[in-house]
């Protein structure tokens, strides 16, 4: 075999390596989101009913919004809020709906020390869906040292749930909330979960504020 030959299968060893690396490290990376909520006359959980419903038609009565939903129903029902199948029965209504965007390439400029490869480089990332336009208004950019080992492009996505919730009485809006987080995954089953828990975190927050929220990840 030939030196040229022991060196193209040793950097084929080595790329394996690191994907295999990359993919371990991942499993153990804090999910990040960034979490706007605004409330008004938000009613103490004592005595109130609520029901989840989809904010998106499309969304109602499927299998996969039943256990999104069910997800704000458990943390909803832990602050003390009492959960209703009859939105008709609801003293709240909670409008739920979550997405994932189609994703954009991401390439490393020329290294660690490059300006666009910095924790909080902002690349303005805007990409219309039912949300409105993900990354306005927060511009933060998105970092990964664990790609610093020379790969030059990957897919990035972007991923919200947003929560409404309404006073049945009289349809006035007591709380609305987005969380968002730009990741390498695209899998709803694990995107949506982690979102939910980032919204509930401290919730309701403070009216107007924007923060980041940092969720644990799963322990093995």
């Amino acid at each position: 075999m030939t030196d040229h030959s022991n060196a193209y299968f040793g950097k084929l060893r080595l790329a394996a390596a690191a994907m295999l690396l990359m993919a371990l490290a991942a499993c153990a990376t804090p999910f990040k989101a960034d979490v706007s909520r605004f409330q008004s006359q938000l009613p103490a959980p004592q005595g109130q009913t609520f029901a989840v419903v989809a904010d998106d038609a499309k969304l109602a009565g499927g299998l996969e919004f039943a256990q999104y939903a069910g997800l704000v129903q458990d943390r909803l029902a832990k602050l003390g809020y009492t959960p209703v199948q009859d939105p008709a029965k609801a003293s709240l209504i909670v409008r739920f709906d979550y997405g994932v965007d189609n994703g954009r390439e991401r390439v490393r400029s020329t290294g660690p020390s490059s300006p666009y490869w910095s924790p909080w480089y902002g690349y303005g990332f805007y990409r219309p869906s039912r949300f409105g336009y993900w990354g306005s208004p927060w511009h933060y950019g998105w970092y990964d040292p664990f790609f610093d080992g020379g790969v030059d492009s990957y897919t990035v996505y972007t991923s919200g749930i947003s929560i409404k919730i309404d006073r049945a009485a009289d349809g006035e809006r007591v709380f609305e909330g987005k969380a968002e987080a730009v990741s390498t995954s695209n899998h709803l089953q694990y995107l949506v979960p982690n979102l939910v828990e980032a919204m509930f975190t401290g919730f309701p927050g403070n009216s107007g504020e924007t923060v980041r929220i940092t969720v644990a990840p799963e322990k093995k």
